[in-house]
């Protein structure tokens, strides 16, 4: 076994400024839905180890190799990086990352099937540090149910975790999306996505552009006058994310072949 991937996270820990509420405000959007898909994730596992009881915030390397341990160097520099954090889960949680690292470098039988659990919950810190938990979780900006294992192992996945993605779920107020649907473009498939967001009695509705920005928008005001025909629909957050990440990929696959061709002879 090496360290090398146990020091990796180790260093994006250390990194974290957990005391940015700054941070955490601005993110509050992206932070509490990357929580819910660590719930999600970490209620997975208990349920394939039998460990429902240490769920949610618990070290899963104790239950797939309970002998395995972080590098000593490495161990004790976690410690050194946790002075001073609360609440005691969340330090757990930080070592059981570290620890995780280390599982993963030295076990060749995890199940295929289970996704990486601590990598959303180490995208949260980054983006505005942790939490604290009270009868909810609170995310300093916003609050979730913890709910139980079942209901988070039944949650509906949520699997963009690239940070340009994650940026634009990010804004201040409350927020409603919607995909513009019509013949041939469902809401699977749509012809676009716009939001309405309402901060301090404020409406702004902004449309995901080709610029892979929130821009304003008619549409929606228009839509209510009757001067639109396409329709819409509400969708999720998870929804929304889906469908920018799908436009992000699409548009600079096309700006990529766009340079290539430029740079032929």
């Amino acid at each position: 076994m090496t360290e090398n991937s146990s020091r990796r996270v180790l260093e994006r820990l250390r990194a974290i400024d957990w005391a940015d509420d700054f941070a955490a405000s601005d993110h509050a959007n992206s932070r509490a839905l990357l929580m819910r898909e660590y719930l999600r994730r970490a209620a997975l596992w208990a349920r394939a180890y039998g460990a429902e009881q240490s769920w949610p915030f618990f070290d899963i390397a104790e239950h797939v190799d309970a002998e395995l341990q972080m590098p000593p160097d490495v161990a004790a520099e976690v410690e050194e990086v946790m002075a001073g954090l609360a609440p005691a889960s969340l330090k757990r949680t930080c070592r059981a990352a570290v620890r995780w690292a280390a599982v993963c470098d030295a076990c060749d039988d995890l199940p295929a099937d289970l996704p990486d659990p601590y990598e959303p919950l180490l995208l949260m810190y980054e983006r505005g540090g942790g939490y604290f938990l009270e009868e909810y979780l609170d995310l300093n900006g916003v609050m979730i149910r913890l709910g139980n294992v079942e209901s988070n192992a039944s949650a509906k996945p949520f699997l963009t975790l690239a940070p340009a993605t994650l940026d634009a779920l990010d804004a201040e107020g409350q927020i409603t999306y919607y995909v513009k649907v019509s013949e041939g473009c469902r809401r699977d498939n749509p012809r676009g996505i716009v939001r309405r967001r309402i901060d301090e009695c404020q409406t702004y509705d902004e449309a995901f552009t080709r610029d892979l920005r929130w821009e304003p928008t008619e549409y929606l005001r228009l839509y209510d006058l009757g001067h639109n025909e396409v329709d819409h629909v509400e969708i999720t957050g998870i929804e929304a994310v889906a469908f920018i990440e799908l436009m992000t990929t699409k548009i600079r696959r096309c700006e990529a072949r766009s340079k290539s061709a430029g740079r032929r002879p």
